[in-house]
């Protein structure tokens, strides 16, 4: 099996697969609604809402990147306030968060295993790192979701 299948079957089973970890973004967030999503359950903490934004976006930015643009990061690194907390907002937060990870379904189906080497113009690491990285950055933010949904049920 090719480096490029590995990963992308890693990167899949973490949003709706069997992962190591036992939790999936789908999974986690399949029953969260709109208001629960909206709710600050700390005022130094992110919504769920915000870091599946904060996600779709990095998820944006890598796939971007391992295409070769040159990308600049916003300086609120995506973290912006939800304006519209309506359950069809929250659906369209969920639908781009499904489409971001077909996109790299897509990337990672075509890539060549030789261009994990290339150097992202952005940081100078390689776009193996870069790969791996955002799968990180990914659950991470996972266990954060899992941890604010528990809270909510408290």
């Amino acid at each position: 099996m090719s480096e490029s299948k590995r990963v992308s079957n890693l990167y899949q089973s973490i949003y709706n697969g069997n992962p190591w970890l036992e939790v999936t973004l789908a999974d986690t967030l399949k029953d969260v609604t709109a208001a629960q999503a909206y709710k600050k359950i700390n005022p130094n903490l992110n919504t769920i809402w915000e870091i599946v934004n904060h996600l779709i976006q990095w998820r944006r930015n890598i796939l971007k990147r391992v295409q070769g643009e040159i990308i600049t990061t916003p300086d609120h690194n995506y973290f912006v306030p939800i304006l519209d907390s309506s359950e069809p907002a929250w659906e369209q937060s969920l639908q781009s968060l499904a489409k971001s990870q077909e996109m790299w379904n897509d990337c990672l189906s075509n890539f060549n295993d030789a261009d994990f080497e290339k150097i992202d113009q952005n940081n100078n690491h390689n776009f193996y790192e870069d790969i791996h990285g955002i799968i990180q950055h990914d659950v991470y933010h996972l266990g954060q979701i899992v941890i604010l949904k528990k809270l909510l049920n408290t």
